[in-house]
């Protein structure tokens, strides 16, 4: 198994190279897609159709925002977990795209980086539904767990005989220091993640706004003395500052 990092617009991206084929760890954004190919095509000399599997850990942009384009382009089969279709579903889950896609702009421009292409359908169409424990097809060294909290639907990407973790959003960084993504849309779901992953005693965090972090044990105790008892996301923070500005008149 060979890992290849890749620097994408936002985010790394993670992509397995192994006697199976191309395993990309995650969806990345749709400004990422054309970075992937060339990288297939001009750094590794394999053809595109060499991708087998996308696994998409969350629907957020830098996640699986270039999906479905990579699969039109390369064949490849799209993997995510089953609450990962309804995620941006109605009015409410739509507004929530718009936002989300905003946001990515918006850390972009913090980055220093160019407003690029990033809108994608809201409504993932995955070709395999894994559920916590499965093993991927074609990459049977390669299993997911159950992890959400920062969405309903997070899953992280285990390599089992090195004990290796793709955990995606579980832990990011802000101003040099280590904490709980946001959005945390549920937060008791994220604790329980936290304690799931610091059970497996892996080796090596993989994230995918963080470089590899080799003392999970350490890191996953501190995220969870930081996790928040309340969600943190666009709906409370719009509702807490509702309420302030309600307060602050009587």
């Amino acid at each position: 198994m060979k890992l290849h990092t890749l620097s994408g617009y936002i985010q790394f991206i993670y992509l397995i190279e192994d006697e199976h084929g191309l395993l990309l760890l995650d969806g990345c954004s749709r400004a990422d897609v054309k970075k992937v190919c060339r990288f297939i095509l001009q750094e590794l000399k394999r053809p595109l159709s060499d991708l087998k599997l996308i696994m998409v850990t969350h629907m957020h942009p830098d996640h699986a925002g270039g999906a479905h384009k990579l699969r039109a382009l390369t064949g490849a089969k799209i993997a995510a977990h089953p609450n990962t279709r309804n995620w941006y579903a109605g009015l409410a889950g739509r507004t929530a795209h718009a936002i989300d896609v905003a946001l990515t702009w918006w850390v972009a421009g913090r980055l220093g980086k160019p407003k690029r292409k990033v809108w994608y359908p809201p409504l993932l169409q995955p070709d395999i539904l894994l559920t916590d424990g499965d093993r991927l097809p074609e990459f049977s060294d390669f299993q997911i767990f159950y992890t959400p909290g920062h969405t309903n639907h997070d899953i992280s990407v285990l390599h089992v005989p090195t004990k290796q973790l793709y955990v995606a959003d579980l832990v990011v960084k802000v101003k040099g220091e280590l904490v709980p993504p946001y959005p945390l849309c549920h937060p008791n779901q994220y604790k329980q993640s936290l304690t799931k992953v610091a059970a497996m005693q892996v080796n090596t965090l993989y994230c995918a706004h963080v470089k590899p972090l080799d003392n999970p044990a350490s890191v996953l105790a501190a995220m969870l003395e930081k996790a928040p008892t309340f969600p943190k996301n666009h709906w409370y923070s719009v509702k807490r500052r509702i309420m302030g500005k309600l307060r602050s008149k009587r």
